[in-house]
């Protein structure tokens, strides 16, 4: 299937996309910090640079986007596969799961705890605070 737009609006909207301080990421980081947690961004000493960092506790939180690292989870409306230029994005995308992937090993080598937050699951903000007062706070599920 041949893409929609062209090349130059296709560029202008990809250079769009940031790493991170995007809407979900601002959602969670709101919330863990109105829970009275204090946290750390991105901290680029560690694999995968976070989204959040609790030191102390030795925790650390990824806001996925449900695109970019293919969230696989048939209730997910937002990750979906690319209908144009499957080659190149099919690589892409099967890179950021494989790489996603080492650095949530390299962090529980370090002894470091990750949650994953999926963009999709951010909206139920009840079940999502629950969830995160979980993990934080070490109660097992």
């Amino acid at each position: 299937m041949a893409d929609q737009l062209s090349p130059q609006h296709r560029s202008w909207n990809m250079s769009r996309i940031r790493a991170k301080d995007m809407k979900p990421e601002m959602l969670v980081r709101r919330l863990v910090h109105s829970m009275g947690y204090r946290y750390r961004l991105h901290r680029k000493d560690l694999p995968g640079k976070p989204d959040l960092v609790f030191p102390g506790r030795r925790k650390v939180i990824f806001v996925h986007g449900c695109f970019w690292h293919q969230h696989n989870d048939p209730a997910c409306k937002i990750s979906r596969k690319p209908k144009s230029n499957q080659e190149y994005w099919l690589n892409k995308l099967e890179r950021n799961i494989i790489r996603d992937a080492e650095h949530q090993t390299r962090l529980q080598e370090l002894g470091w705890d990750i949650l994953v937050i999926w963009e999709c699951e951010v909206k139920a903000r009840h079940g999502l605070e629950e969830r995160l007062r979980n993990f934080l706070e070490d109660v097992q599920e």
